[in-house]
């Protein structure tokens, strides 16, 4: 599996927000986006999970090889953690749950509703669904948010082992993972010529 991004642009509320976004990513591979709020990670991330279309460019790997991690968490509040794993799983077609459960330290949550889960846990759980996705890329939007040190660590651990199995891996984040084996990509120097600055942060 390999993610060639070519020429990309990409727009938020109709308009260009970054321009002329290249890289390459092959089996075990990671990239961390990095750029001040608002430059438009977020909105590059998206694009490239196939959730909104590009202005320009290419992407060579397709939407249903991605599996995508935002902000919100995604889990069923009445359904415990195993549950929310079982649906995704069902999903997915892939029997992964177990392992999903131990990799993010869940296992002795099993039968917990999500809605009496803490913060950090439902953050755990939310990015326990990429373990029962089986897909190779995975496209990460600030993932360690709610997570404390030992979870971030843990985190961290879950996506060595998926590099480790060819698997490629684009985060978004301000945290350092430890993970010395990533390349960095500024997006900075890819700001379209129109965007004006004055776009709500909060859409970063």
């Amino acid at each position: 599996m390999e993610m060639t991004v070519a020429g990309l642009a990409c727009a938020r509320g109709g308009l260009p927000i970054l321009e002329g976004v290249s890289f390459h990513l092959g089996p075990g591979q990671v990239l961390i986006l990095r750029g001040p709020n608002g430059i438009g990670k977020t909105t590059l991330l998206r694009t490239l999970a196939g959730l909104q279309p590009p202005l320009a460019g290419t992407i060579t790997a397709p939407a249903e090889t991605v599996a995508y991690a935002a902000h919100a968490d995604g889990l069923k509040a009445v359904l415990t953690v195993q549950e929310n794993l079982q649906f995704w799983a069902r999903i997915h077609g892939t029997d992964t749950v177990s392992e999903a459960l131990e990799a993010m330290n869940l296992a002795d949550l099993a039968d917990r509703q999500a809605r009496n889960l803490s913060a950090g846990q439902k953050r755990r759980l939310g990015l326990a669904r990429l373990l029962v996705a089986g897909r190779p890329v995975w496209i990460l939007d600030e993932p360690t948010v709610s997570l404390d040190a030992a979870s971030v660590a843990l985190f961290a651990g879950v996506v060595r082992r998926h590099l480790a199995g060819g698997g490629i891996t684009l985060i978004a984040t301000h945290i350092d993972l430890g993970l010395e084996e990533a390349a960095v990509l500024d997006l900075s120097g890819f700001k379209a010529r129109y965007q004006s600055g004055a776009f709500d942060e909060a859409f970063a």
